[in-house]
């Protein structure tokens, strides 16, 4: 299941010369409900590719779709990578990335996609604060700025429950005292329990992400998998590629949904009430292979990882396989792409865009590091119809990439504002994007 130094090596050289790779897919094949199913190819040079970290220049900003306007609603933040709108109308940011230490990936590979993530502005000190951003006089822009909580770890996912914020830390779920209108934390946070990546762990996909239930009585926390396909053996893996479910009360967690290999974003669908998440999916089959998703998340369900993909596909990498398992693994519901990284979701709420983006979900598409040509790098809907998807996912913020294809910003969370508009973190750009009607 590991490659050579010499593929390794080969691979870095194919990804910065724009060579190797198999042919892909041109017509948005492996998108939608039932996406095309590409075969593998285990025989090819992985694709290291991604597109090096630019930034903004003066005046440029991404390019909405028609019917829709973007403005800066705050800029000069410190790799911004996860929004949370308070009731208040206040926006928290998290300024975050990947904590020290140890990621499940050694040796030469991990030495060259430390290199390639460094290009592309992956490898920055993590903050390790939240940010409160107000915009009191309503007039789309946060003239006010103030740090709420700061010294944390790699912080995430926020959720608001009574006067209590949970934050997913990389490490740990922590908790603040909070009262409406509140600019600053009164107090250091308070550990609620450990969650997985702490202490000595490896800690591959650091990310926390985290919604309330709607009775605030459980947390639920996407926790992504240590490695590609189990690599590190499945005792690495343990409480890992899930959806924990917490009891914050008691202090105590249980795998709600397993099988997921990297579920970030979180949502629930406000027509049926169900938890849905958005899930990156396994690398090295190839430039189309396999489609990260959005799916609907049910209780005690298995979605595959890492023994199988989009259902009983099998990975035969992975030995030794489970089938009894494997027949029981869920279809996702709908296909983002190959590759695409999304992380950000969040259901649509109002009507400041128009009817066309009233019912569905937004998805925030990070972008590929290992597919030539590049893919995601924007943010899209997902239209829904009786609480499911129906047709095809759309643009709604595109222009992330410059024409030698160097990432003037790449999309992280999506949160809808309390007006209805639709704000988008942007890590490389340092922004969070307001997307509203048209002017």
């Amino acid at each position: 299941m590991k490659a050579t130094k010499r593929v390794i090596v080969f691979a870095f050289v194919a990804g910065l010369a724009g060579c190797g790779g198999q042919a892909s897919l041109r017509g948005g094949e492996d998108t939608g409900a039932k996406p095309e199913i590409a075969a593998p190819d285990t025989s090819a040079i992985p694709v290291l590719k991604i597109a090096p970290a630019k930034g903004w220049a003066a005046g440029e900003a991404p390019t909405p779709a028609a019917g829709l306007s973007v403005k800066a609603f705050a800029s000069g933040l410190d790799h911004p990578r996860w929004l949370y709108v308070l009731p208040n109308g206040d926006v928290l940011v998290a300024e975050s990335n990947a904590p020290p230490g140890k990621r499940g990936i050694g040796g030469i590979k991990g030495k060259i996609m430390g290199s390639v993530m460094k290009r592309a502005g992956s490898g920055v000190p993590s903050a390790n604060r939240i940010t409160l951003l107000r915009d009191g006089d309503g007039d789309g822009v946060a003239e006010t700025r103030s740090v709420f909580a700061q010294d944390l770890t790699s912080p995430f996912g926020m959720a608001l429950v009574g006067d209590t914020l949970y934050v997913a830390n990389a490490d740990a779920l922590v908790r603040f005292a909070y009262t409406t209108g509140q600019q600053q934390a009164a107090a250091p946070s308070q550990k609620v329990l450990d969650l997985p990546g702490g202490g000595d762990q490896l800690n591959h996909h650091w990310t926390k992400s985290l919604v309330a239930s709607r009775d605030g009585k459980r947390l639920f926390v996407g926790v992504g998998s240590n490695s590609n396909i189990a690599d590190n053996g499945m005792e690495a893996e343990t409480d890992r590629a899930v959806v924990l479910e917490i009891d914050p009360a008691a202090g105590t967690r249980r795998v709600f949904a397993s099988g997921l290999r990297n579920p970030v974003g979180l949502g629930w669908e406000p027509r049926s009430g169900a938890l849905w998440a958005v899930v990156n999916e396994r690398d090295e089959l190839g430039n189309d292979l396999v489609p990260d998703y959005l799916t609907r998340v049910d209780p005690d369900a298995f979605y595959g990882w890492p023994y199988s993909y989009w259902g009983q596909h099998v990975d035969t990498r992975v030995k030794p396989q489970k089938p009894e398992l494997v027949a029981t693994a869920r279809v996702p519901d709908f296909a983002l792409g190959s590759h695409v990284a999304p992380l950000g979701l969040s259901f649509a709420e109002g009507q400041l865009l128009g009817e066309n983006y009233a019912d569905g979900a937004f998805v925030g598409l990070h972008g590929s590091w290992n597919r030539k040509p590049l893919a995601g790098y924007k943010v899209v809907f997902v239209p829904f119809r009786a609480g499911r998807p129906t047709g095809t996912m759309v643009d709604v913020l595109t222009g992330f990439l410059d024409a030698q294809q160097n990432a003037r910003g790449r999309p992280v969370g999506v949160a809808i504002a309390r007006d209805g508009a639709l704000l988008v973190a942007d890590d490389v750009g340092n922004t969070v994007w307001r997307v509203g009607g048209a002017r």
